[in-house]
């Protein structure tokens, strides 16, 4: 069975830091691009950083750029995602998205793990 599972969300003071984690199972995770989303009530679903399978391309939204770093680790099947000096505006629920390569598998999302800064 294929899971996708997001832990190290929770409220943080603005400024403050979190590190996102997704432990993938059920797949070849070597053979896919991982990539974190997130939602904002009644607001569009964004992509925030993503990574190719071998970690030789990363790109991020403008917004979280010189704040957010995204990586994966192979050994382990884990996706990462160290955000710092987090504002109101990183608020929402984030989500792990694993897509293939070659597009010719299926795709898998996270259940979601909710980000608060609020002071």
């Amino acid at each position: 069975q294929v899971q996708l599972v997001e832990s190290g969300g929770g409220l943080v003071q603005p400024g403050g830091s979190l590190r996102l984690s997704c432990a993938a199972s059920g797949f070849t995770f070597s053979r896919y691009f991982m990539s974190w989303y997130r939602q904002a009530p009644g607001k569009e679903r964004e992509l925030v950083a993503a990574i190719t399978n071998r970690g030789m391309a990363i790109n991020y939204a403008d917004s979280v750029k010189d704040r957010f770093t995204i990586s994966r680790d192979n050994a382990v099947n884990t996706v990462y995602l160290q955000m710092n000096s987090l504002k109101s505006d990183d608020t929402a629920v984030y989500y792990c998205y694993a897509q293939p390569y070659d597009a010719k598998g299926d795709d898998y999302w996270g259940q979601g793990t909710q980000v608060t800064v609020s002071s």
